[in-house]
């Protein structure tokens, strides 16, 4: 199918690149250069919808990002599908598919019409009031419908196939809005020497001015004007233009988020879209105006849309949007684009004004082209089912006159313009009302915000123009600590003739008048707001959900306010407005991810010796974000057994772990040691050099936080290491405190996790495995002692040897660069290989670690636990003057009897293996309702004691140790014995065998 609605000359589409499609399965062509709502009017396609509540048919109304109901999902053959995308912003493709939404079987017959039969009970507040009763229908009746019901459009079913990614920016001047205005501020501004970045919404620069007739500017045409000044922009360094890019959100110290659309551009590998965040010294926001509609019964037929949007697909995209068109307005606006439209077409019959009258200068040059003008009149009724047939029009005070019925296909609305001040409201600036201008306009900004053109209020274009100019100039010299205040007062306004507006209320309330199109928000709904008491504007909005679909009320708003200020006898300023959140227009969730998805999206890390541990078949777990090697199985083994044959092994000969994965941080400097002091419970300035401690970190409340061994490896000088999943926030932690509270400190900090590989070799054969591979160091007991740190060489590489355990064996922590890791762990394994040591994962690690009773912190802490409650009195310096934690550690309720305390546990009938989490009661629990007296923090399968063993926070634990305790589980309650924490070697021996 053709275009039967196209003019044969106009327009900035380009004829000679045909573009064909598809809507609702049906073949359509359109030009390149056309959206997706141009080329549906080209065709003759009036109705793209169905709207949310009742189902009515629904047209096209806007030209831009303000559109309420053309809201369609798009699909390619890329295997894309984008639901509620508004097809007035939608560039035409080849091959697209586009589909109408919240309609079955199909937008033309809708089942969910027959709701209109119901209408009457789905007034404001419906919801609140009809599903409080009957009490327990909510969940069998009224939750289940609503959800079937809620939503437009479906979520996609497949993954996004695009690809989206981000970029960082600064510039003295961020303009915003490429309209006559925002071009006159970014020269002005370059001018002034500034670098400049200027964005719009739209794929070309203009804004208004691709969409007017031409007109004189300065001597020139309008579009030579505009020529010139994208050419004088695009010639220079200093500025970045940014054309389909919408800046969406305006937050603190001058960040703004644009999000720059990159589908239309045919380049492989290139992303679809791309989310710019800026940091502007001055941002000058150019961002024009929306034209409302007007409120009057059944206002919401396919083919009633605004003025300014038909003048758009007419100038723009040559295409008349009717062959019978009639101007509704209330705004002098109107009479400029009725003549423009009708000089194009013929096609205007009448412009119905309900102003008391028009002045000759407006009305008759149209008067004088055939087009009857009717002031004092108003349209009271619509008629047409998917597309508008006809219209009533009345007197606004009848006097005895009848209404008349006026044939029409296109019923084009003007109400006045609301300025767009979304981005410069979400500053928190306030808005002022102008009774004159009867508008919203901004008032004092709190941030470096110059607002210019007809965002406050301007209408005239050379005074835009102008008005840009000063505001580029201005933003350009402006100091950076200054607060910007507004351009140069508005001069004069547009001319505003009297209105019956009590008459016009009457005629709104008489029947189906729309506020909200998405939403079908009547005015009724709004005047019964106002009687029910909800007169707050917030409460107005979610009692009605007007301002609450996906426009954010950027044509219904002020509408909204309108009726409910004439309701309670006011004006809109002193109602106010409802709060500008951001995005202005809806962000995709891929552009706000931007390459953080799939295998990115929680990145992994992973170790030197990964390749190694999937050559030798490890199964991996994720451990914050590294992948570790869980176990080793050999052929026929299930994990269990690969477990216990790793536990059994290393105590018995030996193990090899890959501990790189440990935080590490190196603190350096003189006050190193006295830092330390203040962070941890115990006493480091005592610590000799080539020794280790194991340091226990506190928060503020007294609950342990994080722990780890700490070396010193020169006076001034520290290794530290912190938990796997602690070591960001460690870092975090103590450069917070070295920054804020201790910043007299000269103390450095340097994360050092990648930095080096760590390869732990526990059991008694260690010694022996690791020493034909060090030189330079005395692994003697006597010379090298259990925690110690030494530095010297392993298979030549310069290297840190730590003397810790973390599995009550002998052992050694070698570390190396993790360039040599992987060699050094293969020179290590084939060493091990010699004695019949074995390569064991962190569950053996878990394993083992818990048969000696040592803790992991957030495995067995949770937050509220002190040393105190893990038995770790010794580790607090009691002599220190103090410490992070100190003070919450002295609150009463940190030293009461009952506290939750670690214990050990033994199931009493020696098998049942308890798990993870499960609630402890007391020895006397009934059948009914038992009270928690802590739970399990670590349950295992003990290789050494052939049984499970368990470790647990238990109310009064070691006071207890000895009795019994249950566990409910599995329907069943498990009789367990307290015992101490530590199953294994509690004398230590084992550490220096």
């Amino acid at each position: 199918m053709s275009g039967a609605w196209r003019l044969e000359k106009g327009g900035r589409i380009s004829r000679a690149h045909p573009v064909s499609f598809t809507w609702d399965d049906a073949e359509f062509t359109g030009f390149r250069g056309d959206t997706l709502a141009s080329a549906l009017l080209a065709n003759g396609v009036h109705l793209v919808g169905r709207s949310f509540k009742y189902h009515r048919p629904r047209g096209i109304l806007s030209a831009g990002a303000e559109e309420p109901n053309a809201l369609v999902t798009l699909r390619d053959r890329a295997g894309r599908e984008d639901p509620n995308t508004r097809a007035t912003v939608v560039p035409l493709q080849e091959g697209l598919a586009a589909f109408s939404q919240n309609c079955w079987p199909g937008v033309r017959f809708d089942i969910g019409a027959l709701s209109r039969l119901i209408s009457p009970m789905w007034s404001a507040g419906f919801y609140y009031k009809t599903f409080m009763w009957p009490r327990r229908a909510w969940s069998a009746l009224y939750e289940p419908f609503i959800r079937r019901a809620a939503g437009l459009g479906r979520a996609p079913s497949t993954a996004d196939p695009d690809k989206y990614s981000a970029r960082f920016a600064h510039c003295d001047v961020l303009v915003v809005g490429a309209g006559p205005t925002g071009l006159a501020a970014a020269i002005a501004a370059s001018d002034a020497g500034a670098s400049v970045i200027l964005c719009d919404e739209q794929s070309e620069l203009g804004g208004s001015l691709l969409s007017s007739a031409d007109e004189a500017i300065r001597g020139n045409s309008t579009q030579q004007w505009l020529l010139e000044a994208v050419n004088t922009l695009g010639s220079r360094g200093s500025v970045t233009c940014l054309p389909a890019t919408t800046a969406f959100g305006y937050y603190a110290d001058n960040m703004l988020g644009l999000l720059q659309d990159l589908s239309d551009r045919k380049v492989p590998g290139l992303p679809r879209q791309r989310l710019w965040q800026v940091r502007a010294r001055q941002v000058v926001l150019a961002t024009g105006s929306i034209e409302r509609p007007l409120v009057f019964p059944d206002n919401d037929r396919p083919g009633i849309l605004l003025a300014s949007a038909a003048r758009t697909y007419l100038n723009r995209y040559a295409v008349k949007t009717g062959d019978r068109i009639v101007v509704y307005t209330t705004d002098d606006s109107a009479y400029a684009a009725a003549m423009e439209i009708h000089q194009q077409t013929g096609n205007v019959q009448a412009l119905v004004d309900p102003r008391v009258h028009a002045s000759d200068a407006l009305s008759l040059p149209l008067q004088r082209a055939g087009v009857e003008v009717l002031t004092s009149h108003a349209v009271i009724a619509t008629r047409g089912s998917h597309r508008i047939s006809s219209i009533r029009v009345a007197p606004v005070n009848p006097a005895g006159k009848s209404p008349r019925t006026m044939p029409c296909d296109s019923l084009l609305m003007a109400g006045g313009w609301t300025p767009t001040v979304h981005l410069f409201s979400q500053t928190r600036s306030p808005l002022q009302w102008s009774g004159t201008l009867q508008e919203f306009v901004p008032a004092q900004a709190r941030q470096h915000t110059w607002v210019a053109g007809a965002c406050r209020g301007l209408r005239d274009l050379s005074e835009c123009i102008a008005d840009g100019e000063f505001a580029g100039d201005a933003a350009s010299h402006a100091p950076k600590q200054s607060r910007s205040a507004l351009s140069a007062p508005v001069v004069r306004p547009s001319v505003q003739l009297a209105v019956d507006a009590a008459a016009l209320d009457r005629i709104a309330t008489s029947g189906k008048s729309f506020v909200d199109f998405q939403n079908d928000v009547c005015a009724t709904d709004i005047t019964q707001a106002m009687r029910e008491g909800f007169q707050s504007v917030e409460h107005l909005k979610r009692y009605t959900t007007t301002g609450m679909a996906t426009d954010q009320g950027k044509t219904s708003n002020l509408n909204a306010l309108g009726l409910a200020a004439r309701s309670l006898g006011t004006h809109p300023g002193n109602i106010g407005t409802t709060t500008f959140r951001a995005p202005y227009t809806p962000v995709t969730f891929g552009a706000l991810a931007g390459e953080h998805r799939g295998a990115l999206f929680d990145p992994i890390r992973k170790t030197p010796m990964h390749d190694w541990a999937v050559r030798h078949g490890a199964v991996f777990e994720p451990v914050a974000l590294w992948q570790r090697a869980r176990y080793f199985p050999r052929a026929g083994e299930a994990m269990r057994q690969a477990v216990l044959r790793e536990c059994r092994v290393t105590r018995e000969v030996a193990g090899v772990f890959d501990a790189s994965t440990l935080g590490k941080i190196e603190v350096v400097g003189p006050d190193a040691a006295e830092f330390l002091e203040r962070l941890y419970t115990n006493a480091w300035a005592n610590l000799r050099l080539g020794r280790c401690r194991y340091g226990l970190l506190l928060r503020e409340d007294g609950f342990v936080y994080d722990d780890g061994v700490v070396g010193r490896l020169a006076a001034d000088r520290f290794h530290v290491t912190t938990t796997t999943g602690g070591a960001a926030r460690v870092l975090h932690h103590m450069e917070d405190y070295l920054q804020t509270e201790f910043p007299q400190l000269r103390v450095w900090l340097t994360s050092i996790t990648e930095q080096w590989a760590v390869i732990a070799v526990n059991g008694p054969m260690a010694r022996q495995i690791i020493a034909p591979l060090v030189t330079g160091l005395d692994l003697s007991a006597s010379a090298f002692p259990h925690m110690a740190v030494r530095e010297g060489q392993v298979c030549g590489i310069n290297a840190r040897l730590f003397r810790v355990s973390f599995t009550g064996e002998l052992g050694f922590e070698v570390n190396v660069p993790a360039g040599a890791g992987l060699d050094v762990w293969e020179a290590i394994q084939k060493s091990a290989d010699r004695y019949g040591a074995v390569t064991y994962g962190t569950e053996a690690m878990h394993v083992l670690r818990a048969e000696k009773g040592y803790i992991i912190v957030g495995q067995d802490t949770d937050g509220t636990v002190t040393p105190m409650d893990l038995g770790m009195d010794w580790a607090i310096g009691t002599a220190k003057a103090d410490f992070v934690g100190k003070r919450g550690l002295l609150r009463a309720d940190l030293d009461r009897a009952g506290r939750k305390q670690l214990v050990g546990l033994l199931t009493s009938d020696g098998a049942t293996l308890l798990e993870e989490g499960a609630q402890l009661v007391g020895t006397t629990a009934g059948a009914g309702p038992m009270t928690s007296e802590g739970h399990v923090t670590s349950s295992y399968f003990s290789a050494q004691l052939q049984r499970p063993i368990a470790l647990a926070l238990l109310s009064g634990g070691r006071s207890r140790i000895g009795h019994t305790v249950h566990v409910p589980m599995n329907g069943k309650r498990i009789e367990a014995q307290i015992v101490s924490p530590v199953f294994y070697d509690a004398e230590g021996a084992r550490l220096n065998a």
